[in-house]
């Protein structure tokens, strides 16, 4: 029973790592199951915790959906083989790659036998890269891989050492007790004991050498052979590297390019440097085993299938998505992204953008920091401050200003000013060189092609220019240099130490002066209490600083020049993607930089400040809550003024991004309408809605919420539910709403808790199977006033179904069934059912294959009543004219068809149109006033200018009466 239980268990941890997913998975499965069998043995107890340990994929990653295992996830990006020589050539990997002539390699690779290896002696293999370049996911495969037999086969023991753990460990330990404390199954085993040549089969790995401080002089470090003498670990890695110390066992050393020279040439065997992803083909390959990944749904994995094609022809353009993504991290970034724009789920965790490139900057930087490099005696400990906050200071400056002045691109002298410009001591020079040695090249890349944002002045001088590799990035980095308060003055940084000094002082003595003020003369006791006014002071002084951040918010929010630009998210993704087609029309001059606030206030919330915390970068609690109080009166304040859709999508992201319900409920209490008409809806954006709406009371209520001609789909509008709670007026015309968004349609009007008066489903493919379904909701829904389903394909089946319907709801004042192909038998029987109906007052028929006679009867019938005064008038439009006069609504027919007419049967229109040309020329010809006659031909002008129109197929200005 132990052995079936253990089994099973193991068959569950597999499942939950994702295996099963190939045949080859499924001989992993054996192989691990045989070490299951054989608990006994320390090799494989060791191999099966690794697997298990490594197996564990970070936080970040669930955000795909979980269906990742590790055989599918991973690319192998480029490794190749330096000499000693050329490992001192620090160049761009991408340079480095093209003119380089070593053949590319595995790590498997790099330990086979050569020519100078002798079997008493072990291989020392430096594995280095740049920060983003995938050292740690190789390690991680590397591991897992030996762990299953598929690689490293000749090592019958693999032991991993994080070198940022080492660093940690103050107390003294042999090599024996080093690998006993993290792996207890092989304390005292024979391998490790030094003795014969045993060691040979065992391959040391340690992590992240630059993490660890390493001193190789004879003087400093002394030589050790034993593995169970107790030595500082920093000097058991120094013997281990030596060959003084288990000479037969192998060694793989990760690095950074700052660190290579921490262990002396004569102690490496072979240098070998990753390169990230350098051509197009892995990055592909990279981005299909993540956006394909998705949950089994075919249409889904179209649609990603379709951004892959989009993303490789990004790359094969040689743009400057490709220059970023030979890196990895930022194909991860890239991914991430566009999994957020396009496959966000309403059962998924809630992710924002800036929730994101928070977790990117974690997942490169989390507990990095930034040392003084080699050459000095200094403990590691004892100098070190967070690398994040490092990049924030010069890297967010240098972003900062071009935020602030509309700059993309910075020439190396801009570089050199910026960062590093006023570096004084020797540290801060060691600092700055690893800085830019490592982490530099990370957010900063040179300028691919040309920028049109560039001033023609720059572009002129023919001088290098650097771009940040995401552009969004750039404003990211801003942000966060705003928000952490480093723009300050030097004064303001002054006031606030010396503040913090007197406030610590004052709490000191605060105690004791209250036992003493009964001694103390008053004069002499109002000092102390001056210098208890001096921090009351500076934080007046600082909460005035906060309310600039959130007013610069609402400033760069609802710039006046980016007010018809793309909305924001859709700037995202054609950064990414590039744009295919017509170029979007761009109002302002500059570059847009519509994330930046954006950025601003989804650093305030809750979960990005704990992981910025984390990275060393402290939002206190208190700045928030200043910076919220001034933002909520600022974006009031602009909301009373008229914002276009695409400025409206954007202050709906900032309130998503910002994720403090509170805020969004008091903003949202001044809006009455949110019309998003012409904003191309995605999930991503449809989820926004419905989640900032869903932080409203029960009581409030939207008088309109527009989404007309947003290319909504049947699974869209599911996602917004919780939005159509809160309106009183649905405009959904101009979709592709099908007949089986008639279910959830039928489904809203039944819910008693929702009141919707008008709904417009105009241009909808409804058909009169939808119809039916709607029409369901009739007897039961009383808040219905206004119904219009022009253009949805009713027919004559679906116009009677209506008009038997119609008096099962007793509500319904207004009913538009224009262009609907209905015919004189349908429309009468209809208008019929609306006089006898107890509010209905207008009837649209207008654009229907009407006969005259029909017309003239739907006139007739509208407008007398029914035998023994039980029938209303019902004003009924049918046509621009009734019976032998003019129609009062002939203007709005004419503007319903003007602005339909782009996406409607042209051929159709004009004969319609030319029906009303004949209606009135009738009509004129029947009056006697002259006055009347020439109110005639002003109609028939705007019919004739509406014709123009259609036979040019080009737009006109709107016809005004």
């Amino acid at each position: 029973m132990n052995l079936l239980s253990t089994v099973l268990h193991f068959v569950y941890l597999c499942r939950k790592v994702g295996y099963f997913h190939s045949l080859w998975s499924v001989g992993i499965y054996f192989k691990m199951l045989a070490s299951f069998l054989s608990p006994g043995d320390p090799i494989d107890i060791h191999k099966r915790k690794l697997f298990l340990w490594f197996s564990h994929l970070p936080q970040e990653e669930k955000q795909f959906g979980g269906y990742f295992s590790p055989e599918t996830m991973h690319v192998d990006p480029l490794i190749l083989e330096r000499n000693p020589e050329e490992r001192l050539g620090l160049l761009s990997p991408c340079l480095q790659t093209q003119n380089s002539s070593f053949p590319s390699v595995t790590v498997e690779q790099l330990f086979e036998p050569t020519d100078a290896w002798s079997e008493d002696r072990g291989i020392n293999v430096l594995l280095y890269g740049a920060v983003g370049t995938g050292k740690s996911t190789v390690i991680r495969k590397l591991v897992l891989d030996w762990c299953t037999g598929t690689t490293l086969a000749n090592f019958k023991l693999l032991v991993p050492f994080s070198c940022e753990d080492l660093n940690q460990l103050s107390k003294m330990a042999s090599l024996r007790d080093l690998v006993s404390r993290k792996y207890l199954h092989l304390k005292k085993h024979p391998l490790l004991s030094g003795e014969g040549s045993q060691a040979k089969d065992v391959l040391f790995l340690f992590n992240g050498m630059e993490k660890i401080q390493l001193d190789f002089r004879i003087g400093s470090t002394e030589l050790c052979s034993d593995p169970n003498e107790a030595l500082l670990p920093g000097v058991v890695v120094v013997n281990l590297l030596r060959k003084y110390l288990l000479p037969e066992a192998s060694i793989l050393v990760t690095t950074r390019l700052s660190a290579l020279d921490r262990i002396p040439q004569k102690y490496i065997s072979r240098y070998a440097q990753i390169c990230g992803f350098t051509d197009p083909d892995r990055q592909r390959a990279y981005f299909t085993s993540r956006l394909l990944q998705q949950s089994g749904k075919t249409a889904h994995n179209q649609e990603a299938q379709a951004l892959i094609e989009l993303l490789y022809l990004s790359l094969q353009r040689e743009s400057q998505l490709a220059a970023a993504c030979f890196l990895p991290s930022y194909c991860w970034l890239t991914c991430a992204t566009l999994h957020f724009l396009h496959f966000t789920s309403i059962n998924a965790p809630i992710r924002t953008l800036t929730g994101i490139y928070t977790s990117f900057l974690r997942l490169n930087f989390g507990g990095e920091v930034l040392g003084t490099g080699a050459g000095t005696n200094v403990p590691i400990q004892g100098h070190h401050s967070s690398l994040m906050l490092y990049v924030v200071r010069t890297v967010g400056k240098l972003a900062f200003d071009g935020v602030t002045y509309k700059r993309t691109s910075f020439s190396e002298r801009e570089l050199e000013q910026w960062i590093g410009g006023k570096t004084k001591t020797d540290e801060e020079l060691r600092q700055l060189a690893m800085f830019r040695t490592d982490v530099l090249d990370f957010f900063l890349a040179p300028c691919v092609g040309n920028d049109k944002y560039l001033s023609q002045d720059l572009s002129e001088n023919d001088e290098r220019r650097y771009v940040f590799a995401v552009p969004a990035m750039q404003e990211y980095l801003a942000a966060l240099y705003m928000v952490l308060g480093e723009n300050k003055s030097a004064l303001e940084k002054l006031t606030r130490q010396v503040s913090m000094a007197i406030g610590q002082a004052t709490e000191d003595v605060n105690a004791l002066m209250n036992i003493l003020s009964k001694f103390i003369p008053l004069r002499i006791f109002a000092i102390f209490n001056l210098l208890k006014l001096f921090p009351k002071l500076f934080e007046k002084i600082s909460s005035r600083n906060k309310g600039s951040i959130a007013r610069t918010m609402a400033a760069e929010m609802f710039r006046t020049e980016d007010s018809y630009n793309e909305d924001v998210l859709d700037q995202v993704e054609q950064s990414l993607l590039g744009v295919h087609g017509p170029q979007p029309k761009q109002y302002s001059e500059g570059q847009p930089f519509e994330l930046y606030p954006i950025f601003m206030g989804g650093l305030l919330h809750y979960g990005n400040r704990v992981l910025l915390q984390q990275l060393g970068c402290s939002i206190q609690s208190s700045t928030v809550a200043q910076i919220t109080l001034a933002l909520r009166k600022y974006l009031v304040r602009e909301l009373s003024k008229p914002q276009p859709p695409e400025e409206l999508m954007d202050l709906l992201v900032l309130l998503y991004e910002f994720q403090n319900p509170r805020l969004t409920a008091e903003v949202l209490a001044s809006i009455r309408a949110i019309r998003l008409t012409n904003i191309r809806m995605t999930p991503i954006k449809c989820f926004v809605l419905s989640t900032v709406l869903s932080c409203t009371p029960p009581s409030y209520h939207l008088e309109e919420l527009d989404l007309s001609s947003c290319l909504l789909t049947h699974d869209m509008l599911q996602m917004l539910w919780p939005a159509f709670r809160h309106t009183h007026n649905l405009n959904l015309q101009f979709n592709s709403l099908g007949p089986e968004s008639c279910i959830l349609l039928r489904d809203l009007l039944l819910d008693s808790k929702i009141l919707i008066r008008s709904l417009q489903l105009c241009d909808n493919p409804l058909l009169d199977s939808g119809a039916h379904t709607l029409l369901e909701s009739l007897p039961k829904n009383q808040s219905l006033t206004h119904l219009s389903l022009m253009h949805t394909g009713l027919g004559d089946k679906g116009a009677l179904e209506l008009a038997e319907r119609l008096q099962q709801h007793t509500g319904l004042q207004e009913l538009n069934v224009a262009y609907n192909n209905i015919g004189d038998n349908a429309a009468l029987t209809l208008v019929d059912a609306c006089r006898e109906h107890p509010s209905i007052h207008t009837v649209h028929l207008y654009l229907n294959p009407l006969s005259d006679v029909g017309k003239k009867s739907l006139y007739v019938r509208g407008v007398l009543r029914g035998h023994g005064g039980s029938g209303r008038h019902v004003k009924v439009l049918a046509s621009v004219t009734e019976g032998s006069d003019i129609s009062e609504d002939w203007h709005p027919i004419l503007s319903v068809i003007r602005e339909n007419a782009s996406s409607w049967d042209h051929k159709r229109i004009k004969q319609q149109l030319k029906v009303f040309l004949t209606d009135l020329e009738w009509g004129r010809q029947q009056q006697q006033s002259f006055w009347k006659r020439l109110h005639f031909r002003k109609v028939e002008k705007g019919v004739k200018q509406t014709l123009q129109m259609l036979e040019k197929d080009t737009p006109s200005k709107r016809y005004h009466k």
